[in-house]
């Protein structure tokens, strides 16, 4: 099974918001700040999407787990989706979690 993690990184409120470079002529890759002129954009939070592996769905939740461990976000959404797209709340929800109340299956 394809699962997926879907969750919200804020930005940190000591640190600013995040800024990216937005430059239609250097697409695909991250452009350094200070390397170039281009418009900046500035959001609050950054939304992901990150393939999980686990041939169940308990394996899946103990990777989720571990990744969220790591990450600022207090909630996520883990959704099975034999597609493998990435686009956001693509595929079958079939998971949420908050960092207060765990894991709820979904039917």
């Amino acid at each position: 099974m394809s699962y997926y993690l879907e969750y919200v990184v804020p930005a940190d409120p000591d640190e600013g918001n995040f800024e990216f470079p937005v430059s239609e002529e250097q697409r695909g890759y991250t452009v350094p700040l200070s390397e170039t002129d281009a418009d900046v954009v500035r959001t609050d939070s950054l939304p992901v999407r990150s393939e999980v592996f686990g041939a169940s769905l308990a394996e899946a939740k103990e990777a989720a787990e571990s990744i969220l461990s790591h990450s600022k976000a207090d909630q996520a959404r883990l959704f099975d989706d034999p597609d493998d797209s990435m686009q956001p709340g693509a595929g079958t929800l079939v998971a949420s979690y908050t960092e207060t109340d765990g894991w709820q299956d979904h039917e």
